[in-house]
């Protein structure tokens, strides 16, 4: 019985000795495993480090103009800071102007009008006379007055009757707008445009008269190739409180032509007979 005894005791001592050898070697195995990922995670680090600090490694990074994160931070907030500052001085200025029609819309486009009519007879005048010659200033006030009292309040108006009676902005619509502009607004403009512009250089009725007659038809000509087009981009696709504006844009190249043929001579005695 004793036999028996001791040799039960000795199966599970070594049972107990083969479970405990088990146990060790897993936990060396993965002891063992972390270990050498960590040691292998330390090794990666020293090397790229190693490597980024060597000298031909950091020559070529900045050969190639990489810039570290602070400095691509930097700079593009530094961008756009300065996109935004463009952006906001641009709809400043815009909103600034588009505030002045709205609170001074007369006032605002006779200036803008006197501005554009300044521009154009300084621009004629260095076109059309010779290099030697001054320019001549009484002339450019004429068309800057005429400009601030006479064709920016009538575009004001103009413009407002016209969308009234016409608040449509089809094709034919704007057809019909543009027509009423070449037979009434722009022969009526023209005939003031002349008539007052001879009569401040000194001119006679009778020279007024006869100079209508030499340079009213070929003026109103020639509007019929230029405004028809400047007008139907205008009506169709512009607001109207900022069609003034447009129209005056145009008339820049129109003005030109229009100051001068207001310098030209006056009528001669023989056209003057004629009539």
């Amino acid at each position: 019985m004793s036999g028996s005894f001791l040799r039960s005791r000795s199966k599970s001592c070594l049972q107990k000795l083969l479970e405990r050898r088990s146990i060790f070697t897993i936990e060396n195995g993965v002891s063992s495993s972390s270990s050498s990922s960590s040691l292998q995670t330390v090794i990666t680090k020293q090397q790229s480090r190693s490597l980024y600090r060597s000298p031909i490694v950091f020559r070529k990074i900045k050969e190639s103009g990489f810039s570290s994160p602070s400095t691509l931070s930097s700079s593009f907030c530094s961008s756009t800071s300065s996109s935004s500052s463009a952006v906001s001085t641009k709809n400043g200025i815009i909103g600034w102007y588009l505030g002045l029609i709205e609170s001074r819309p007369i006032l605002t486009k006779s200036i803008t009008s006197a501005l554009i009519y300044t521009a154009s007879d300084l621009s004629s005048q260095m076109l059309t006379e010779a290099t030697e010659e001054p320019l001549d200033s009484i002339r450019t006030l004429r068309m800057a007055g005429y400009g601030l009292l006479i064709m920016g309040p009538s575009l004001h108006f103009w413009f407002n009757f016209v969308s009234k009676v016409l608040p449509k902005r089809d094709v034919l619509t704007t057809l019909k707008k543009i027509f009423m502009g070449q037979t009434i607004y722009g022969p009526i403009m023209a005939t003031v445009f002349f008539s007052l512009n001879a009569g401040l250089q000194g001119e006679s009725g009778a020279e007024i008269i006869a100079r209508l007659k030499r340079d009213l038809l070929p003026t109103l000509k020639n509007g019929l190739i230029y405004w028809p087009m400047c007008d139907f981009i205008t009506f169709k696709f512009i607001p109207v409180r900022l069609q003034p504006l447009v129209s005056n844009s145009f008339a820049y190249l129109w003005t030109i032509y229009l100051t001068y043929m207001a310098g030209l001579a006056k009528a001669g005695p023989s056209e003057i007979c004629e009539d």
